[in-house]
Parts: C-alpha cells; sequence; structure tokens
C-alpha cells in the first residue's frame, strides 16, 4: 500500500531567535507521530491562494495548534478579547486549505488551535478567554509538561472519536486558553472536561473530520496514538 501524503500546517514567527527573517516553526513530534502511525508527512508553507494545489497533493491534512487565536470576526463577535493575538496570514492559509480538503471530503485533522479553527469553518464560536466564560475552569493551561496529562475528558459513546480511542475517559494534556463554544447543526461535541469545556468535535458530513483540543502528539495515552493511526488509515484511503 502506498503511504499516504500528510500536509501538516506550519506555524509562522517574525524574525527574531532563529532568523533575522520571517521565519516557519513546526515541532518534530508532529511529523514523528505521521512518520511512526504510515503517513508521509509534508509541511505547508503558508500560501493561501493555491491551497486547492496542496489539496490535489494531499491524502491528509493536520491542521496544528500555536500560542496564537483566530479572530473574533471570523465567528461574528462584535468585541475582542484583549488576550487575543492573530496570525492573519496563516489562518487565512489554514481556512483555505481546510475548506479545499473538507470539500474534497479527504481526512482533516484539527489539533488544539487546529480544532478551534475547524469549530468555526463548521459554524461554531469560540469561547475568547475560558477564565472570563467558564465557572471554576480546570487548568487549561497546565502548569505541568505538557508530556503529561493535565485533566481527563469524557469522551461520548456512539462518537468517530469513541470508536477510535475504545474508552469513555482519556487523559489529557492542555494548553489552550480559548476553547469552542456555540454550536452548528452539523458539529457533534464528542468529549468535554469535567469543567463543561468542550474538548473534541467532529462532522459525520465527511468521512474523517475530527478536532481535538489537546495535543495528541506527545502520546500520552494510547488513545493518542489510535487517533494518529486511524487518520493514517482513513487517508491511505484517499
Amino acid at each position: 500500500m502506498t503511504k499516504p501524503i500528510i500536509g501538516i500546517t506550519l506555524d509562522s514567527e517574525d524574525p527574531g531567535g532563529y532568523s533575522n527573517m520571517p521565519w516557519y516553526a513546526l515541532r518534530q513530534n508532529y511529523a514523528d507521530v505521521i512518520t511512526a502511525s504510515g503517513g508521509i508527512p509534508v509541511p505547508l508553507p503558508h500560501e493561501p491562494e493555491i491551497a486547492s494545489s496542496y489539496c490535489n497533493l494531499l491524502d491528509g491534512l493536520v491542521v496544528t495548534g500555536g500560542a496564537f487565536d483566530v479572530d473574533p470576526s471570523m465567528f461574528g463577535a462584535t468585541s475582542r478579547h484583549g488576550t487575543v493575538i492573530t496570525k492573519d496570514r496563516r489562518t487565512t492559509f489554514e481556512k483555505n486549505i481546510t475548506e479545499e480538503m473538507l470539500k474534497a471530503d479527504k481526512p482533516v485533522l484539527g489539533i488544539c488551535g487546529g480544532q478551534q479553527l475547524l469549530h468555526v469553518i463548521l459554524g461554531g464560536t469560540l469561547i475568547q478567554h475560558i477564565p472570563d466564560e467558564v465557572t471554576d475552569p480546570l487548568a487549561h493551561e497546565q502548569p505541568n509538561p505538557r508530556t503529561e496529562a493535565g485533566h481527563d475528558v469524557a469522551v461520548k459513546p456512539g462518537t468517530l472519536l469513541h470508536r477510535i480511542v475504545g474508552t469513555t475517559t482519556l487523559p489529557v494534556n492542555s494548553a489552550h486558553h480559548q476553547a469552542a463554544k456555540d454550536i452548528s447543526d452539523n458539529i457533534i461535541v464528542n468529549a468535554t472536561a469535567s469543567d463543561g469545556v468542550i474538548e473534541g468535535i467532529e462532522d459525520n458530513r465527511y468521512r474523517f473530520c475530527l478536532g481535538v483540543q489537546w495535543h495528541p502528539e506527545y502520546l500520552i495515552s494510547d488513545g493518542d496514538k489510535k487517533i494518529f493511526n486511524a487518520f493514517i488509515e482513513e487517508a491511505s484511503k484517499s
């Protein structure tokens, strides 16, 4: 069987640090876990105008996280929380490539901020800052290392996520200050935290459209590995 080509969206940084010119960044474990599950990882520069060309080359897409936020205007918000940081070209590219992949019914996996963008693309809105909107929230920006669990999530039976992980409770790491909020008719919530924060979404109009709020690329549980295995297996059918 030919290994599937998996696009991974890059982060972008201003000059400084690695280079005195603008530069892209990607944690190695995003690529490592795709390779280990049988895919060929391909990092994607932010070129919104050629998203359809990327789509033609890819069998699956991972929309990664990062220390930035979706512009609130994208989901109809009339105000913007003071903590919101945007990377507009990155978000425009990720929106375009995600929409192209969904239109082609090719597998999409949204991780952390990628899950939030997927939620907006599917018609949902976002909590702009969890501490201001959730009563007694968990530490969703966990103080311990990302290689450890921050809290558990409850996985909803009968969902794609549940069929993949085979359990109703999953330990997850947590590195976010925003979260999915209102859902559209097409969005299925497949995982929640004990404080009510949405931790996973899917859309069964597509053969594989899954978003998780945590970072399964760290492989802190068997469920994390199963998510990537299922994603790569579906991508191999593209």
